[in-house]
């Protein structure tokens, strides 16, 4: 990543983007980078080594869009059945990542927020997380949130396991409890929803993510793989949000149905 400034409205215009449109919040499923690697004989490590350069890219690319968040699914709570070896290279990769990242990140002003089960991962890599997070709380641009060793399901679990020890001890009437009450123990408290999740390689599934969160997110679904997808194609999707008729369950003025 490279300090740029914001597009105008006028470049946005020539890419048939308007600010106005413009998704606060996108999350992206990034899927396809052993597959890619495979089909090219190399490495399914050399796949996730390249997904990184479209990380830079397209986190790049959505600050400069102005958008207020950008949530990348980076590792799953299920991605521990995968081999040994790719593990071991994976956590290498997220740990040179957080420090080789961390001066850029910086530079861009971006605020960085790891969510998922940090507490099962490498305290090496817990204290990396916790020093770029720190480092960029106090920075006013784009929020960029990694999901690291996160599973929505085990989430809410953990959410609704909160909310009943409150009860239990008095802090909450199980009356009052309101869909905010669950968000609110979420561990994206205080973010805004995902207005669009975005799937590489041809993936039709949401794969234990953001579940509560992307509730009525929009969904786009490119056939590139992770590592080959750039700013262009990420424009693309934002142009296909733009035309996408959000009614979160109700009706237009003038709907018959």
């Amino acid at each position: 990543m490279s300090k740029e400034d914001p597009y105008s409205d006028s470049q946005l215009a020539s890419m048939g983007l308007d600010r106005a449109t413009l998704p606060k919040h996108v999350a992206i499923i990034m899927d396809g980078n052993g597959r890619w690697a495979q089909k090219r004989g190399l490495p399914r490590i050399e796949g996730h080594r390249r997904g990184v350069t479209s990380v830079r890219n397209i986190v790049e690319e959505a600050s400069r869009l102005g958008l207020q968040q950008v949530t990348l699914y980076a590792f799953s709570s299920e991605n521990w059945k995968r081999p040994r070896r790719e593990l071991t290279l994976l956590m290498h990769l997220l740990r040179q990542y957080l420090v080789e990242e961390r001066r850029e990140i910086q530079r861009q002003g971006l605020r960085f927020r790891v969510i998922g089960n940090l507490a099962g991962l490498d305290p090496m890599i817990q204290q990396e997380i916790q020093t770029t997070e720190t480092l960029s709380a106090q920075n006013s641009g784009m929020t960029l949130c990694l999901a690291v060793n996160y599973g929505a399901r085990q989430e809410i679990t953990d959410a609704v396991r909160q909310i009943v020890n409150a009860a239990l001890q008095g802090q909450i009437k199980v009356d009052s409890i309101t869909e905010e009450t669950i968000a609110s123990h979420l561990t994206t408290a205080g973010m805004p929803d995902p207005d669009m999740v975005i799937r590489t390689a041809s993936e039709f599934r949401v794969s234990n993510f953001l579940l509560w969160q992307i509730s009525y997110a929009e969904l786009w679904v490119s056939d590139k793989h992770w590592p080959e997808f750039r700013e262009e194609d990420f424009r693309t999707a934002l142009r296909d949000y733009r035309k996408r008729d959000r009614r979160f369950g109700g009706l237009n003025p003038g709907a018959s149905g």
